[in-house]
């Protein structure tokens, strides 16, 4: 089968690799109709470099036709459609059965500390092969793949794997009251979508970005924007717009990639110059991370708002404001996105005839396999209107 691997730092390459088969009696193998391109895609692509091997299959947002399935599985069969979850979740541990199954005490990777198994996300989470490939071999056929009904496009539903639960639990954690205003930082697409899902649900949302492509998006939807390069300050200009106040909450769909640290620029640059194992042991043990959006959450968030934060960090010192938090009564939630939690739900709003969230729309790529090297970086460097990719292989 053909599938996107990972070769080296910046270095996506297509490769026919082995089939995908059946390996246990739980598994299914689904043909890969659509697959995302994430934006955690791009911490592989380079700073958690240091956790690939050369020949990783990559990718996490997989959707297809059931192809075949183990003797153990009976709530699926050969031609059935199915989303797949990112992370990888039995669906019946003591963390499933609460909603957690980004803890997935079965998939957990108790070697290197980290939660749940993702598909396609380095030996920090599993090295399991992931869904930018033609074919997908996926574990707990019973309870992990979402079945949807033929018919509609594959954007209808395709985001369930990822890009939808997760804006979804940010909107969720951030838990607006009614009439509230709720603030983005970052309208990439996770931004994208917990401002479609907030405005959908009728709060106020003002969303904070410096791509015009990406604000002009959002705007249209119904959104208040903030550039943050034609303001002094996010959180003064936040307040501005909320009687001095600040914003009810404030989700950080940003995460590690923000821009705006030159020191941890550079610290991530002299990394990568460091010896691989030893690579790993500087990223499990110290901060690397830039702080920019999360900084900006902290300041624009009024006192006794909530902080939901659904972009990816990875390292486990960076340093925090306690003290602000503290003296402003911050809550702070944050975490994977517990896919299986939310889908039901999410489905049931995919299903009603009116596209409510304009995900028929919300892709402004698509893609055959093989341009996947070239949308890589065209991707991280914000070219040509790219906001969300979606190979179809």
């Amino acid at each position: 089968m053909k599938a996107v691997t990972w070769q080296g730092k910046q270095d996506m390459q297509v490769k026919e690799v082995p089939d995908a088969v059946i390996e246990e009696r739980t598994d299914v193998v689904i043909e890969v109709t659509s697959t995302g391109l994430c934006g955690s895609d791009l911490h592989l692509y380079d700073p958690l470099t240091p956790f690939m091997a050369a020949g990783d299959i990559v990718g996490h947002e997989p959707m297809g036709v059931v192809r075949e399935v183990g003797s153990a599985v009976t709530t699926l069969a050969p031609g059935d459609r199915v989303v797949v979850p990112f992370n990888i979740s039995c669906g019946t541990c003591w963390m499933c059965t609460r909603g957690l199954q980004s803890q997935c005490e079965t998939t957990q990777n108790t070697d290197t500390g980290t939660g749940a198994s993702l598909f396609g996300y380095s030996k920090l989470y599993g090295q399991v092969p992931g869904g930018q490939a033609e074919l997908l071999r996926v574990p707990f056929g019973d309870t992990l793949p979402i079945k949807v009904p033929h018919g509609p496009t594959d954007d209808r539903f395709l985001f369930l794997s990822d890009v939808l639960p997760t804006a979804w639990q940010a909107v969720e954690y951030a838990d607006v009251e009614e009439g509230g205003t709720l603030a983005v930082v970052g309208s990439g697409p996770i931004g994208d979508m917990a401002a479609r899902i907030a405005l959908h649900r009728g709060l106020r949302v003002i969303v904070v970005d410096s791509v015009r492509e990406r604000l002009a998006r959002v705007h249209g939807r119904g959104a208040e924007t903030i550039d943050f390069t034609e303001v002094d300050g996010v959180g003064d200009a936040v307040r501005q717009l909320t009687d001095g106040r600040g914003a009810d909450a404030v989700i950080d769909a940003v995460g590690m990639e923000a821009h705006g640290s030159p020191v941890a620029e550079t610290a991530q640059k002299a990394l990568g110059l460091l010896p691989k194992k030893v690579q790993e042991k500087v990223m499990l043990n110290f901060g690397v991370d830039r702080l920019a959006a999360l900084m900006s959450c902290i300041d624009s968030v009024r006192r006794g708002g909530t902080i939901s934060i659904s972009g990816v960090y990875g390292a486990p010192t960076d340093p925090l404001p306690m003290f602000q938090l503290f003296d402003k009564q911050v809550q702070v939630r944050m975490g994977q996105a517990n896919v299986r939690r939310w889908s039901d739900d999410i489905l049931a709003l995919l299903q009603q005839e009116e596209d409510v969230l304009g995900v028929e729309s919300f892709a402004t790529h698509h893609l055959p396999l093989d341009d996947a090297p070239e949308a890589y970086r065209k991707f991280r460097d914000k070219e040509d209107g790219m906001v969300k990719v979606v190979f179809q292989p």
